[in-house]
């Protein structure tokens, strides 16, 4: 009797966590299985696709959506998802990941920094998308409606472009808006293993304005949202596709999506809860030393920038001291550009 109880009452504990299939794009995925799915993206003249690996559970749980290559020339991002599909055991993963590749193929083909060479836009300057719009405004719109509108949580993986330079942190969106979401996305971004943490503050006001970037799509409708920045200068590192890896493995453990394990339990992060940008007035050559992670201080020279003849415009003065979140790495700058990314840090 003992022995006919055990094997009841673990078919019944097997039966409420047993997974049901998943749909996706219309294709049906059965648990504990992964599927390769394209979506095609069409206008009347030009077409690309979205290549997305769907990780389905054998068991239940929650939906990660992951993006990868919204910026084309991104490439540690790009690099770390094909290794996160690899690694993944969906007979023991608990919950769904849908994970969009590359989200801009055109731009990664083309070697194309920030914008689709179809069309000219800028995917991350796009949502939520237009379901008749060009072709960028199509990818927006397929990934709002078929990767971030299915997600319990989300993730958009970035890195520095090829002319930023950029230290590696991830991103938690808050708003008083959304008080469960952004709970919730602190503790995802706490739990991910990075040095450092930016706090991403939305105004109430802004909720009712289009989102404009991929991961604030997803903050909008009150999903916990995680940025990703690792990588620097269009350089496809190995440190840095492994970091994110790492860091989104992490993530699936918090979420008891995966086994939580020794090497899971990450150090706090420092947060960065306020930053400052620093603009050109001129266009011309930029001149600096300094790097992303330099500690600055407050009137410190951080570089200056000259005309075609070598002339000193001006020079680059930090507004606060911090830390270097950014830097445009390359010598070409135009009046209006972002020349540095300034974190402010606690005393």
């Amino acid at each position: 009797m003992r022995f006919i109880y055990l094997v009841l009452f673990t078919s019944f504990s097997n039966f409420l966590v047993a997974q049901e299939a998943f749909t996706f794009f219309d294709q049906v995925i059965d648990p504990g299985t992964k599927k390769e799915v394209i979506i095609p993206i069409n206008d009347r003249r030009d077409s690309t696709y979205i290549p997305v690996t769907v990780l389905h559970g054998a068991r239940k749980g929650p939906v990660l959506g992951i993006t990868a290559g919204v910026h084309g020339y991104e490439y540690p991002p790009i690099l770390a998802a094909q290794k996160i599909v690899s690694k993944v055991d969906v007979a023991q993963l608990k919950g769904t990941i849908i994970l969009v590749q590359l989200a801009n193929v055109a731009g990664f083909l083309g070697r194309s920094p920030f914008v689709n060479p179809i069309d000219g836009k800028n995917l991350n300057r796009s949502f939520p998308g237009k379901k008749d719009g060009t072709i960028t405004e199509k990818i927006a719109h397929a990934i709002t409606k078929h990767v971030i509108s299915k997600s319990d949580f989300f993730v958009d993986m970035h890195a520095g472009d090829s002319p930023e330079d950029l230290m590696p942190y991830n991103a938690w969106y808050s708003s008083e808006a959304f008080p469960d979401a952004s709970q919730k996305g602190k503790e995802m971004a706490l739990s991910m293993g990075y040095d450092y943490a930016v706090i991403f503050q939305i105004p109430e006001e802004r909720i009712s304005k289009p989102s404009i970037y991929c991961s604030q799509e997803a903050f909008h409708r009150k999903i916990p949202t995680i940025d990703i920045e690792c990588g620097r200068l269009g350089i496809p590192g190995t440190d840095e596709t492994d970091k994110i890896v790492s860091s989104i493995f992490r993530l699936l453990a918090h979420l008891n999506m995966t086994a939580k394990t020794i090497e899971n339990e990450p150090k706090a992060p420092v947060i960065i809860e306020k930053r400052a940008s620093i603009k050109s007035n001129h266009s011309g050559i930029f001149y600096s030393s300094y790097r992303s992670g330099d500690r600055v201080k407050n009137k410190e020279v951080l570089g200056y920038i000259t005309d075609f003849f070598g002339n000193k415009l001006e020079d680059i003065v930090a507004p606060e001291s911090g830390i270097l979140l950014y830097k445009i790495g390359t010598p070409p700058i135009n009046k209006g550009e972002t020349l540095f990314s300034i974190g402010f840090l606690e005393d």
